[in-house]
């Protein structure tokens, strides 16, 4: 089972010695790679850089930093979107302990000025074309990628000692989907853990040397930056990176680069399904998928379809390490998402604090280090690190359900639990059931005030295109879910949209779909009186 970092990393200090001894020992190997794509402003005819070539890029970068005394200790902000490149610089930095601040290319002014101010970023690397606003955002010096010169170091003096496991790598900043993003301090020991702790997961999950992922995850995000990358590094694989996730050219780019590993989101497999069958279907050498999400129902369908495994897991970036459902026999019929492990121990606790069958998951290294390769807090921010990690246990915010043999079940947010005259509902319960409906491409269930029964499910849809968002198709969505749901969960109002706010990773952000002062049920159709208790 995953251990506390993997023997392959307990020497190692930082991610930039994992990759030295990937290109000692597999020079010729890709280590990344971006797929071509028709009119993207950067490799279009695509590009694979072997771990030799890529060693020789970030060698040069290494010492052009630090002759420009770069440091221990420095922060520089990276705008590079999906650019390999993005790790050539990334590494360079950390082999001199200086951290890197992923920047989202979907954020805005605001968001910037919040990220580049609250971050205290010394100076940020970004493509021309955005140069401009961050330099508008914050008064710091910005850097063109395209016509690169090595930055001055900042004033500030660098720490002493040479960067070590719980040296700074990188400040990762959260979706945000709950207020301002908070800053997740990571560090070295985190990645060489996550990484390991990926490589180690075995079953249905087991990495070879070599392996090739693509991740359409992007790379402000823990899991394409951390886990999936540095899990490649250690196995001397090559991170596939798509720009973002294309459903009719996916299974194109997974054949054409050769992939073995994919990543996936819960938006992913019903928009795959949704594609008409073609050759690429079965061509690809994908032996296991991993990821979040998939709804119970197309788990099956999809791997008989497509021909290998999709294996359920369980992070946040506040943990680095994950939870997977990897061992036969696996339930693809539910939500499982694995078991507790050493080193990632789990409780499931009532409101209260008791333990209970369902409830909220809390989690941790071991009673003696319970903060072990996790983040090292929130920047600046040491109340709310306090307050997630009470009474020793890291506070997910996720309700669980864990199974007698300790399988753990994953059932929503515990604030998208919707209470309606006493009973719990779980948004993503209803999400699943509407998202396999035909007519529906995007879902958002969230609760709505009700003056009788507290709270009431509200849906917000998106329709396939060529759909019409009428009364009719309401009405049909709602017998959908009454005929599949107990009667309470059905939606009691359905508004049709022509998208959903998301975040980079594809998660939609449920704060951002009614402006302040709106009343969501305006324009909403009504299906209150259609819910009745089945006899």
């Amino acid at each position: 089972v995953p251990g506390d970092g993997g023997q392959a990393t307990l020497a190692m200090q930082t991610v930039y010695e994992v990759v030295g001894a990937a290109a000692d020992r597999c020079p010729d190997n890709g280590m990344v790679c971006a797929p071509p794509m028709a009119g993207r402003a950067y490799h279009a005819d695509g590009i694979e850089v072997t771990y030799a070539e890529a060693w020789r890029e970030i060698e040069a970068l290494r010492e052009a930093y630090a002759a420009a005394g770069w440091g221990h200790g420095h922060r520089m902000a990276l705008l590079l979107e999906q650019r390999p490149e993005f790790f050539f610089h990334f590494l360079a930095l950390n082999a001199l302990g200086c951290a890197i601040v992923p920047i989202s290319p979907d954020y805005r002014h605001e968001e910037l000025q919040y990220l580049l101010g609250h971050s205290e970023a010394h100076t940020a690397l970004a493509i021309e074309s955005r140069i401009a606003e961050l330099q508008h955002a914050a008064p710091i010096a910005v850097v063109s990628f395209e016509n690169f010169t090595v930055p001055e170091a900042p004033c500030l003096p660098p720490l002493s000692g040479a960067p070590k496991r719980e040296s700074e790598c990188a400040l990762l900043y959260t979706s945000g989907t709950t207020g301002r993003p908070k800053g997740c301090i990571l560090t070295n020991g985190y990645y060489l853990n996550a990484g390991a702790w990926y490589v180690a997961l075995g079953g249905r999950a087991t990495l070879r040397e070599g392996d090739r992922l693509i991740n359409p995850l992007p790379l402000f995000h823990m899991n394409s930056q951390a886990v999936s990358a540095t899990a490649m590094f250690l196995v001397g694989g090559c991170l596939i990176l798509p720009d973002r996730f294309h459903p009719k050219s996916w299974w194109r780019d997974v054949v054409a680069t050769q992939a073995t590993v994919i990543h996936y989101l819960g938006v992913v497999p019903p928009l795959l399904m949704n594609l008409p069958p073609a050759p690429e279907d079965t061509a690809h050498q994908v032996r296991f998928g991993i990821g979040a999400g998939i709804e119970p129902e197309l788990h099956g369908p999809f791997e008989t379809r497509f021909g290998f495994p999709l294996i359920e897991v369980w992070g946040m970036t506040e943990t680095g390490r994950i939870y997977a459902d990897c061992h036969e026999p696996r339930q693809i019929d539910t939500r499982a998402f694995g078991k507790p492990l050493p080193g990632l121990e789990a409780r499931v606790v009532d409101d209260e604090g008791n333990d209970a069958e369902q409830g909220e998951l809390l989690v941790r290294h071991t009673a003696e280090a319970p903060r072990k390769d996790f983040f090292a807090g929130y920047l600046k921010n040491e109340e709310a690190t306090e307050e997630v990690w009470h009474g020793g246990w890291f506070h997910t915010g996720d309700t669980v359900r864990q199974g007698d043999d300790g399988m753990l079940y994953f059932v929503d947010r515990k604030k998208n639990i919707i209470r309606r005259s006493g009973e719990n509902i779980a948004a993503a319960e209803v999400e699943a059931c509407l998202q396999t409906h035909d007519a529906v491409a995007q879902v958002a269930v969230v609760a709505v005030p009700d003056a009788l029964r507290d709270e009431e499910v509200m849906a917000c849809i998106v329709p396939i295109s060529g759909i019409a968002a009428e009364d009719a198709l309401a009405q049909r969505l709602f017998a959908w879910c009454d005929t599949r749901l107990a009667y309470y969960k059905a939606p009691g109002w359905i508004t049709f949209r022509d998208s959903l706010p998301t975040t980079g990773t594809q998660k939609v952000q449920k704060t951002q779909l009614f402006d302040e002062g709106d009343t969501p049920t305006a324009g909403a159709i009504d299906l209150r009186q259609r819910k009745r208790k089945k006899r």
